[in-house]
């Protein structure tokens, strides 16, 4: 049985239709040094594998922990957000419709995608840290229970999802800290 832990990317400089690879804003980089630490303690300072996506905001989240580790970052775009088919200007209204739709409703890239990010958990042979998105939090999640949806979670910015592969099957162990919002 191998764990995995899912890290989302800690709070981004600028919001997502803005900018397509912005860096951490302060409060992201104490997030991220949180998410390393609450790490080490979790993981009882065992060295593991760390992987991110490419985008900037994972490669800065996940770098007090590679420090802690002292070892190497390996970057795999399998674990990259959702990419909009549209316009940045229209990516707002494209991501809106995609998180309250169904699996069933999507494209054969969507589809695509999806099945890279599992595929790439299924192929881990050791612990492994990933620093990772949003959405590809919910898709393994979706993938784990079955689920139609495609929004099954909020994790908040820095929260650590904790997953188990055994025999090629994908488990949710622990959710990670959700989004807190306030309801008027």
């Amino acid at each position: 049985m191998i764990d995995i832990w899912l890290v989302r990317h800690g709070e981004a400089a600028a919001s997502w239709h803005q900018d397509t690879d912005p860096g951490l804003s302060p409060l992201g980089r104490q997030q991220a040094l949180r998410a390393a630490n609450d790490l080490m303690l979790k993981l009882d300072r065992q060295v593991v594998q760390i992987v991110a996506s490419p985008k900037q905001r994972t490669l800065e989240t996940a770098a007090p922990f590679v420090a802690l580790q002292n070892t190497e970052l390996l970057i795999d775009p399998r674990f990259i957000e959702i990419q909009a088919p549209v316009p940045l200007a229209q990516s707002s209204e494209w991501l809106t419709a995609f998180m309250k739709g169904c699996w069933s409703e999507q494209s054969q890239d969507q589809w695509r995608w999806r099945e890279g990010i599992v595929n790439a958990l299924q192929e881990l042979t050791t612990t492994s840290v990933i620093f990772t998105h949003f959405l590809v939090i919910n898709t393994v999640i979706a993938h784990c229970e079955s689920r139609a949806e495609t929004l099954s979670t909020w994790p908040a910015n820095g929260s650590l999802f904790h997953f188990q592969l055994d025999a090629g099957k994908l488990k949710l162990v622990e959710s990670g800290e959700q989004i807190k919002t306030v309801v008027n």
